[in-house]
């Protein structure tokens, strides 16, 4: 059977804000709770449907996605969430509940009962230069982060023992308890939600199963990377509690700026500082390609400063594709100095035998201020 429209589940309009439809969805969340409807099978699919709904349209990217292309969009694990009751869904929630029924609801992320927490995702910052962006490039990275304990393979307790199932849950790691027609759970004070409990805990790391180590990754940056982009690492963040799953890491790369060349996109800009003679009677320059290698450039005759010449294909590999941007080659024509006598006298004379032919931005300039002049005037 097809999915119902999820801005439909939600009962509002496509173009509701974050606010209407958290709203939105904690009324139905109440309503449908497990909890509130003990033994309703249908009340519980739809809490389902609810949960799988506001956790596409939350997140601006999901609901970008869906939007533009439906439920495929998700099919096949493409966003990877919005099903059940798994981990995704108790650490989503849990600001929800804590806002419905309080602490009981919230609960403690990563317990369970599965005896570990997930570790944090990390995010380090990485600087790269402009032609290893171009290129493509291999670095490797140092960062300190909590890994799994050797001596006690991350169970936190000391080698030979073992975590023991907690008494007051029986491993559940949540509590129970009967408010009015509410079963009102809790997470577990003894084991904090766990599910379970140590003894004797390991000397290496006290019980919690980690350490904190310096690591050594290899990172691939490939070629055409811009800046701001992020390169994620499954399973290279923090180490779980207790031998719980690690978190990710998140490599966001910043490029540093260049001597030369700007960069907008897959398109890259140079101003190249021309001589006044070559700007007016033209001629060929040489300039740099980010690539290291040179290109040529035909100047005509009386160009501009500002006047751009475009090198097709010249510019920045465009991310995971076989395409290039172009190189754009903005000419400044520059103004001689220092002259020596002779010089001067050159430009004096050229100066006398110019005419408004000439310069015509200039002439074209000056008519129009002694037209404003004049108006002023009458």
């Amino acid at each position: 059977m097809s999915k119902r429209d999820f801005y439909e589940v939600l009962g509002v309009s496509k173009d509701a804000d974050d606010k209407a439809l958290k709203s939105a969805y904690r009324q139905l969340a109440k309503q449908f709770h497990p909890d509130a409807n003990p033994g309703d099978g249908q009340a519980e699919a739809k809490f389902k449907e609810i949960n799988e709904a506001y956790e596409m349209l939350k997140d601006p990217q999901k609901r970008a996605a869906y939007d533009q292309f439906g439920h495929a969009a998700f099919e096949g694990g493409g966003f990877g969430g919005g099903q059940g009751f798994g981990a995704d869904f108790s650490s989503s929630m849990s600001d929800i509940f804590e806002d419905l029924f309080g602490e009981f609801m919230g609960g403690r992320r990563g317990g369970g009962g599965h005896g570990g927490e997930r570790g944090s995702d990390l995010r380090y910052n990485l600087e790269i230069d402009l032609g290893d962006a171009f290129e493509g490039t291999s670095t490797q990275i140092h960062i300190p982060t909590s890994v799994t304990c050797e001596p006690c393979s991350g169970s936190g307790a000391k080698p030979g023992s073992s975590p023991a199932t907690c008494s007051t849950c029986g491993g559940h790691g949540k509590v129970r308890a009967q408010q009015a027609f509410f079963t009102i759970e809790r997470t577990c004070p003894a084991c904090h939600g766990r599910g379970q409990v140590i003894s004797d805990p390991c000397d290496e790391c006290s019980g919690a199963g980690r350490v904190t180590k310096e690591r050594t990754l290899s990172v691939n940056i490939p070629a055409g990377v811009e800046d701001g982009t992020r390169i994620r690492l499954a399973g290279e963040g923090e180490a779980g509690m207790r031998g719980g799953v690690a978190g990710d890491l998140y490599i966001f790369l910043a490029l540093r700026p260049h001597d030369l060349f700007q960069r907008d996109g897959a398109d890259l800009f140079c101003r190249v500082p021309v001589a006044m003679t070559t700007a007016a009677l033209g001629g060929q320059i040489e300039v740099p390609t980010v690539d290291g290698n040179r290109a040529r450039v035909q100047i005509p005759e009386g160009a501009q400063t500002e006047r751009q010449f475009r090198l097709r294909g010249k510019g920045m590999p465009v991310l995971r594709s076989k395409q290039y941007g172009d190189l754009y080659i903005q000419v400044t024509v520059e103004t001689p100095v220092n002259l020596s006598r002779k010089q001067k006298q050159i430009l004096a004379d050229f100066e006398e035998a110019s005419g408004e032919d000439n310069n015509p931005e200039s002439a074209g300039f000056f008519a129009k201020v002694k037209e404003f002049w004049d108006g002023l005037s009458d």
